[in-house]
């Protein structure tokens, strides 16, 4: 029987493609004063190309960006600033997000999440999806000290919840960092699926969030 479902965050949870896409059309048009120079299409596309989904931390985005395009007027850690300050606004949920969590809910399902990242900005991040009072655990690495695909996350995590890994089900769209690591410690691991990944070795695979039900009743 499954005790305790746990997720990732950006792109499980919170689209982060449609997210920062919206972002960064928005901050162009709010700091155009300094960077209206560069037209917005390659703006935008040189953004995101640098961002790598994600994976690079958005100081050096902006320190190549300021570079590249010959930003003048506003610093580096300005524009940063305003993407740590503003990104929250801009928080597009998977489809079915609400209504996924609430029905796992209603059966006593324990929830958490467990997220690489920066601690308050990821946190920001879900309680603009209005999500934060649904999960019994939260643990985002920077303030945890660890991240994944470190297995000794993954057991704080359960720990807290008070569930055993073969109690458990993780959900992500890293076929590392998320399904291979929570599989390694015993728990059972699905991929949400993902068009940058080839389909991992998972347990099973979501592609709109209310499946996560069918396989958990499964």
């Amino acid at each position: 029987m499954i005790k305790a479902v746990l997720f990732d965050l950006d792109g499980t949870l919170l689209d982060r493609d449609a997210s920062l896409a919206d972002f960064i059309d928005v901050q162009y048009d709010r700091l155009i004063k300094w960077v209206g120079h560069i037209p917005k299409e390659q703006y935008v596309f040189r953004f995101i190309e640098l961002d790598q989904r994600g994976y690079v931390w958005k100081d050096k985005v902006y320190e190549q960006l300021a570079v590249e395009f010959q930003i003048q007027g506003i610093s580096k850690e300005a524009l940063l600033q305003d993407y740590v300050t503003e990104f929250k606004n801009h928080c597009v949920p998977f489809p079915n997000l609400l209504e996924m969590l609430g029905e796992l809910k209603k059966q006593s399902i324990l929830m958490g999440i467990i997220t690489n990242g920066r601690g308050q900005f990821q946190l920001d991040n879900i309680k603009a999806l209005g999500i934060e009072s649904y999960f019994d655990a939260i643990l985002i690495s920077e303030w945890e000290g660890m991240k994944k695909p470190e297995a000794r996350i993954f057991h704080r995590a359960l720990n807290l919840l008070g569930a055993a890994p073969c109690e458990s089900v993780f959900i992500g769209d890293h076929p590392e960092h998320d399904v291979q690591a929570a599989r390694s410690i015993g728990m059972k691991g699905f991929w949400k699926k993902d068009w940058q990944w080839n389909e991992p070795q998972a347990d099973g695979v979501v592609d709109d969030l209310m499946e996560v039900l069918e396989w958990i009743e499964n």
